[in-house]
């Protein structure tokens, strides 16, 4: 445990190169899942909390860390299990998601582990929407499973999408400009969508950077200009099977395609991730979730690229 304590920070700092490292965790039972380390902040048994009276279930307390106060939400709970009895001896995963910090009581954390993205798979279809996983993948035979944390905290706090600002834009081609979005969180997918259509704008929707890649690749199979069908890229950092910065730069190097604005919105924050922009080639970085910030980056983008007017 002082092991992984010990190695969060320097962790966060590795630059991959479509790799993660997952913290690895239990909610009760055998059963594990994972959190990228690049979120998490620390990891500590769980302190004393101040339970709140009209607090959600999940929010099973408060407490105050380097004088801050972060709301510890029972994460076992959150996706439908049965909540953790004995919190004296759980753990708190503190973790950045959002902008905001929150803490994750689990009943055990386990280790870290080195993960290629392309290993990292996407739920099977047919879970239905009641279905809290973003991802799946296997560590020494056994099942992992990534938790979409960006579906519960919409669950438990909402997040606004709408707009002040809905003047619809005209670009120079004769069709609305058309966004490709990449996100792996089917939340994150649809409030983007719903931001950027205020907007006017079409959106094409996929789920991972591979399926991104490809839905560009085939726009171009026969030498067709990228230009006459998309105008720029949305993407997200943490995806199975190929992350963003790997589909940023699959991007620039392909003669086609590197002509496309990219802007990289991410729950990864901090001054790593505006480093990684500039080295992978992206235009822009922008944190989640705020639909005005959102709406007003991908405007400034779009005219600095000569797509509407400015």
């Amino acid at each position: 445990m002082a092991g992984i304590l010990e190695g969060v920070d320097q962790r966060t700092r590795l630059v991959g190169e479509n790799r993660l490292e997952l913290l690895l965790f239990t909610l009760g039972g055998n059963q594990r899942f994972g959190i990228n380390v690049f979120k998490v902040q620390e990891v500590i048994q769980c302190p004393p909390l101040t339970r709140m009276a009209s607090a959600n279930p999940v929010v099973r307390g408060i407490t105050n860390m380097r004088g801050k106060t972060i709301s510890i939400l029972d994460l076992g709970m959150a996706i439908g299990k049965r909540p953790i009895e004995n919190i004296d001896n759980a753990f708190v995963i503190v973790a950045e998601y959002n902008r905001s910090v929150q803490g994750f009581l689990v009943t055990g954390v386990d280790r870290i582990v080195n993960m290629r993205w392309e290993d990292i798979k996407t739920p099977p279809k047919g879970l239905g929407s009641c279905n809290y996983m973003t991802a799946v993948t296997e560590v020494n035979g056994e099942l992992v499973e990534l938790i979409d944390v960006e579906k519960i905290l919409a669950e438990l706090v909402g997040v606004a999408t709408d707009i002040s600002d809905t003047t619809q834009l005209e670009g120079a081609n004769a069709r609305p400009i058309r966004l490709l979005v990449v996100d792996d969180s089917s939340v994150a997918r649809n409030q983007i969508k719903r931001t950027l259509e205020q907007m006017g704008m079409e959106c094409l929707l996929a789920k991972n950077g591979r399926e991104g890649i490809d839905t560009l690749l085939e726009m171009v199979k026969d030498n067709e200009d990228i230009r006459e069908q998309i105008d720029a890229v949305i993407s997200d950092v943490e995806m199975p099977e190929m992350d963003g910065y790997t589909l940023t730069a699959e991007i620039r190097k392909n003669e086609q395609l590197k002509v496309l604005p990219i802007l990289l919105h991410t729950s990864l924050s901090g001054t790593f991730n505006k480093k990684m922009v500039s080295q992978v080639g992206a235009d822009m970085f922008v944190p989640k979730f705020n639909a005005e910030e959102l709406a007003e980056s991908v405007r400034s983008l779009l005219k600095e690229k000569g797509i509407i007017q400015p």
